[in-house]
C-alpha cells in the first residue's frame, strides 16, 4: 500500500468572537491596512496592506481577522509565490480552514482574500522593507475611493 502524503495544517491561537452563526477571529495585533470604502469598486485594488515580514503564515491571522468583518468567514487567499516564504496549502485561522494558493500568474504585490459568500478583496502588498513614509503614502493612495492606479503605478509613485 502506498503511503498518502498529507500537508500539515498550521494553526493559530483560537482568539475569536461569535458573530451570528459563525465565530469571527479577533486580531492579536492591528495589521497595517487601508481599505477603500465598501461601496467603492474602482481601480485594480481595494486597498493596501503593509505586512511586517514576508512570512505569510505569521502575517495572515491578523489580516484575515480584520477582513472577516467585511467579507464574513474567509475561505481562500491567493498570493504571488515569489513574494512570500513557503506556505502550506491550508491553515486554520479562527477555527476555520483557509485555503492558501500561491500562483506565479498572480499579479505582483497583491493578495486576494475570498470570503465564503463569494465576496473578495484584492490588496496591494507594500513590501515589508519599505520606508515608513513611502509605505504610508502608498497605502493612503491605494485606499482613495477614486484611485484607479495599477499596482505597479502605486509602488512606483511611492518611490518618487
Amino acid at each position: 500500500m502506498t503511503p498518502t502524503h498529507t500537508t500539515p495544517l498550521h494553526t493559530t491561537p483560537p482568539q475569536t468572537r461569535t458573530t451570528g452563526d459563525w465565530t469571527q477571529p479577533t486580531p492579536e495585533h492591528t495589521p497595517r491596512l487601508r481599505l477603500k470604502p465598501k461601496a467603492s469598486p474602482t481601480g485594480f485594488v481595494d486597498g493596501a496592506w503593509w505586512p511586517a515580514s514576508n512570512d505569510l503564515l505569521t502575517e495572515l491571522p491578523d489580516l484575515l481577522a480584520v477582513l472577516s468583518v467585511r467579507l464574513g468567514p474567509i475561505s481562500h487567499v491567493t498570493y504571488q509565490l515569489g513574494e512570500w516564504s513557503k506556505a502550506p496549502v491550508k491553515t486554520v485561522i479562527g477555527g476555520r480552514v483557509v485555503r492558501l494558493a500561491g500562483y506565479r500568474r498572480q499579479p505582483g504585490n497583491t493578495v486576494e482574500v475570498l470570503g465564503l459568500g463569494g465576496t473578495s478583496v484584492v490588496l496591494l502588498v507594500v513590501p515589508a522593507g519599505t520606508d515608513a513614509e513611502q509605505a504610508h503614502d502608498t497605502m493612503m493612495t491605494a485606499a482613495t475611493p477614486e484611485d484607479a492606479s495599477t499596482t505597479d503605478g502605486l509602488l512606483v509613485a511611492a518611490h518618487r
